[in-house]
């Protein structure tokens, strides 16, 4: 027996443009031959060519009624051949993402276009606006429009989606495209706006209806003739249904008299169906009858799975002399055949008759037969109405097709049609695919269950198949990843290494999304787990495999986890490229927004920051809300609030900043905590407390945390100078280590503080070398926030040594307008140097009052405050001002650009 994926000619352009491991079928895209028999209809003609100068034609008519043929006929007689798309939409197409990955195929296939730049979608359920965008001016440049024939749209006209992205594409191309929809049922386009603006042409079933002289060029053509009664008569009886009509005439060559026959079968039979099941099944031999009754619950019959159904071996031969007779079989292509629509529904209700409880058995056997042809998707809606899953479930794991419900294009589907399989179905594959669907929709507890039930009973019926074993190994490296243990992660991904190895590299090279999942899941738990070099040469090696549709998500995840780890590292502009690789790849891959990480625009938001570009940084922030994974993702959730609370603090509200990181919602007590965003998120408090004139709750914070990176330690020695403790600050800086390797980033942090505390104990000449090295650490990648964060010694630092400023046209205007200034009283002491301390944000309040030259009684008022409690902070004002009075806190204030 051949299957037709285990052999013989094989259709190397689907191969190539496969979906998630499905071949893209080739005969949709095909313009159907008419038959000897057809009959060319002039009126209708002449209205097709009418509709090739509007946007929109509709062919809209029963089933049956001779729709495609008219379509078909017109384009290869009278309309564009060469610019035309034809494609036959099937049911699965009701999926965005499905539908317009055949649309874009059919153009190619015609040598129009798109090109690669257009993309393709990635996921089943959803296409990205943009990709529609794209096709849309694509369309519109071209000098002659394209000629895009919809076959059996009715197939999708239930999706909503589809008809607002076609409305989208058609009002959008100008000249650049004609849409044939070929219906029973009308799309849910605009069509009223169309039809007033006269825009589209309708071709509908009472135009499609044969009238008598038609009716009587079909007799002819079958080699019959009628009475010019007869004809009407026959006509008038099947309403010019030309499926209706066909198969009356069929029927009637073997009578004696097809008058006194049509009249009969008129009389004596109340429906159609009544009759084709009466006298075409039965004019068939006693094989070909329980051929095609047996195969009318297939949507696509191949000879060999016909032959599984009937238990014999003469399937070839009967598909092939029935397409040729025209009884109602038609090749689709590549072997396969079809039985028409109506047809087969009205043979499966006699299936139920003829043969009672034969359907199940039927069902069982075509799921076997398309798993063991790789078609899994074909084969489970057989499986659910079979209940045969134990099977299913053991063949989906060995065909390693595990992968599939974890990403790629068929994932939706499959885990819809899994969703079927009754729970107590056993074995430790259908473990295994509950597994998969658990942890795929975040349910971690059930993920785990499953897991370990599969686990325990893995040996089963005698050792585990290499599959069996590296599907369980792929899921034991996921489950690791959502509970955060880098440990269990790097456990499981050697178990993966030694399952590939006893598999042939034939099996494993059409599934490379299991290598790919394996090494995203491990780098994401390195990365959670602060083991940055692992998880940097473990997502490397993700972005380094080949591209397809089965690899798209996880080379987009990592990516935007290799520009998180250079973000954390301090290298900003590395982790700017690899962010914008990461969009790039979803645009390219047709990720739309919601099935991205946002782990990209989270790293490009927190470059955006550094940079001081808070406009850009809260856009790129409000992007990551678009994904729907990014709530459930741990990593993305946490550095989401830290980004979100530091936004707060360049915008001057540290107390804001203060709760948001206090309401912050922690990772589910199965989850490891993760060490650096412990670290960042005492740090995130730590500047919070310092911007809010706090230093002793951000020296609290860091000593509770046990933070220890360079960056805390740096926070820890900002707070001891706002401290007035110099020394213990120099002594936390003098003890860090300074062959670590950190980015511009930390480095001019450090720098920073290092000339801050020469500044703080009168080493005028250290503070000023200092400041010069951050500055040129900080000037290739314009890090503006280091320098507005420093406090106010930095300016008035610049302000004496102007030559600091020089090259630096970078920097923000509030270090850059005063710089060569000199204060007055220069040849006095000057306290300011000791103002190392930010005022909170209800003493700037407090200070901008008293510039106003209100009385403190004004000022409680004004502020809702007692007196007192004025009074408490015009003193701390004055202390971090250096000043004893109302005027001088007010001047040296305003020397400081503080008002």
């Amino acid at each position: 027996m051949l299957h037709p994926t285990s052999g013989g000619h094989r259709d190397t352009a689907a191969e190539r443009l496969t979906p998630s491991g499905d071949p893209l079928l080739a005969a949709r895209f095909q313009v159907p031959d008419p038959p000897d028999t057809f009959v060319r209809r002039p009126r209708l003609v002449e209205r097709l060519a009418l509709g090739a100068q509007t946007p929109l034609t509709l062919v809209n008519g029963p089933a049956g009624a001779g729709k495609t043929l008219l379509v078909a006929d017109w384009i290869a007689q009278e309309g564009a051949p060469g610019r035309t798309a034809w494609l036959t939409v099937e049911a699965e197409d009701n999926r965005p993402g499905v539908f317009w990955t055949y649309v874009l195929e059919a153009m190619r296939r015609q040598g129009l276009g798109p090109p690669d730049a257009v993309g393709t979608p990635a996921r089943p359920g959803e296409v990205d606006h943009s990709l529609l965008a794209r096709l849309a001016a694509h369309l519109g440049e071209r000098p002659e429009p394209v000629v895009l024939v919809l076959d059996e749209f009715d197939r999708v006209v239930g999706s909503t989606e589809i008809a607002d992205e076609l409305q989208f594409v058609l009002s959008h191309v100008g000249d650049g495209l004609r849409l044939v929809v070929i219906s029973r049922t009308e799309p849910q386009l605009p069509l009223h706006r169309y039809r007033a603006a006269g825009q589209v042409t309708d071709i509908r079933g009472a135009d499609l209806a044969f009238r008598p002289e038609e009716a009587a060029e079909l007799l002819s053509r079958h080699g019959m003739r009628l009475s010019e009664q007869g004809v009407e008569a026959l006509t008038e009886r099947t309403g010019g249904w030309a499926a209706g009509l066909r198969l009356c005439i069929l029927a009637a060559q073997r009578a004696d008299d097809p008058d006194v026959f049509l009249k009969d079968f008129e009389a004596g039979r109340s429906t159609l169906a009544d009759f084709l099941l009466a006298e075409v099944l039965d004019t068939q031999s006693e094989e070909t009858q329980d051929l095609m009754l047996r195969c009318s619950i297939l949507e696509q019959i191949h000879p060999d799975l016909a032959n599984a159904l009937t238990d014999r071996d003469d399937a070839e031969p009967i598909l092939a002399g029935l397409q040729r007779a025209n009884a109602f079989v038609e090749s689709i292509g590549h072997a396969w055949y079809r039985l028409h629509p109506l047809f087969a529904e009205i043979l499966r209700v006699h299936l139920r008759v003829r043969c009672p409880g034969l359907e199940p058995e039927l069902h069982r056997r075509a799921a076997r037969w398309l798993i063991e042809a790789g078609r899994f998707a074909e084969a489970l809606p057989h499986a659910a109405d079979a209940g045969d899953w134990e099977h299913t479930a053991n063949r989906f794991v060995e065909e390693l097709a595990i992968g599939r419900l974890l990403t790629g294009l068929d994932a939706e589907r499959l885990d819809r049609l899994f969703a079927q399989m009754p729970p107590d179905t056993p074995g430790p594959a259908a473990d295994l695919v509950r597994t998969a669907r658990h942890l795929t929709r975040h349910d971690v507890d059930r993920g785990l269950d499953h897991l370990r039930r599969a686990q325990d009973n893995l040996h089963e019926g005698g050792s585990p198949s290499a599959a069996r074993r590296l599907s369980c190994a792929v899921l034991r490296v996921l489950a690791a990843r959502m509970v955060g243990s880098a440990d269990l992660a790097e456990a499981a991904a050697l178990d993966v290494e030694a399952a590939e190895r006893a598999l042939p590299v034939e099996r494993l090279e059409p599934h490379p999304e299991l290598h790919a999942l394996m090494l995203t899941d491990l780098g994401s738990a390195q990365l959670w787990a602060g083991r940055f070099d692992a998880a940097r040469s473990t997502l490397s090696a993700t972005v380094q495999l080949s591209d397809g549709p089965g690899v798209t998500f996880p080379r987009h995840e990592s990516l935007g986890r290799l520009a998180l780890i250079d973000f954390l590292c301090g290298w900003p502009d590395r982790a700017e490229r690899h962010a914008r690789e990461a969009v790039a790849e979803a645009e390219r891959g047709g990720l739309p927004p919601a099935a991205r990480t946002g782990v990209g625009e989270l790293v490009l938001a927190a470059v955006a920051l550094d940079r001081d570009e808070l406009d850009a940084a809260h856009a790129h922030l409000t992007q990551v809300f678009a994904s729907s994974t990014a709530s459930h993702d741990p990593i993305v959730r946490a550095e989401l609030t830290l980004l979100r609370s530091r936004l707060l603090l360049a915008r001057g509200h540290p107390r804001a900043a203060l709760r948001l990181l206090d309401e912050q919602e922690r990772p589910p007590a199965a989850v490891e905590p993760s060490p650096w965003v412990r670290d960042r998120t005492a740090l995130a408090k730590a500047n919070a407390h310092l911007a809010d004139g706090r230093p002793e709750a951000a020296v609290d914070v860091l000593e509770e945390g046990g933070a220890a990176g360079p960056e805390s330690v740096v926070a820890a020695a900002r707070a001891r100078l706002a401290l007035g403790s110099e020394r213990e600050a120099q002594g936390l800086l003098d003890a860090l280590p300074t062959d670590r390797g950190e980015g511009p980033a930390v480095m001019a942090r450090m720098l920073l503080t290092r000339a801050q505390a020469a500044h703080a104990l009168g080493d005028g000449t250290a503070a000023q070398r200092l400041t010069a090295r951050a500055l040129s650490t900080a000037r290739p990648e314009e890090l503006r926030r280091p320098f507005l964060e420093a406090g106010p010694w930095l300016r008035h630092l610049m302000r004496r040594r102007p030559a600091l400023a020089l090259g630096h046209d970078w920097l923000p205007p509030s270090l850059l307008e005063h710089a060569g200034e000199h204060p007055p009283h220069e040849s006095g002491p000057d306290h300011r140097d000791l103002v190392t301390e930010p005022l909170s944000e209800r003493e700037h309040e407090v200070l901008e009052r008293l510039a106003q030259t209100m009385s403190t009684e004004e000022i409680a008022a004004d502020l809702h405050l007692s007196v007192n409690t004025v009074k408490t902070h015009l003193k701390s004002v004055y202390r971090k001002l250096a000043a004893t009075r109302r005027g001088e806190a007010v001047r040296h204030a305003r020397e400081l650009h503080l008002l």
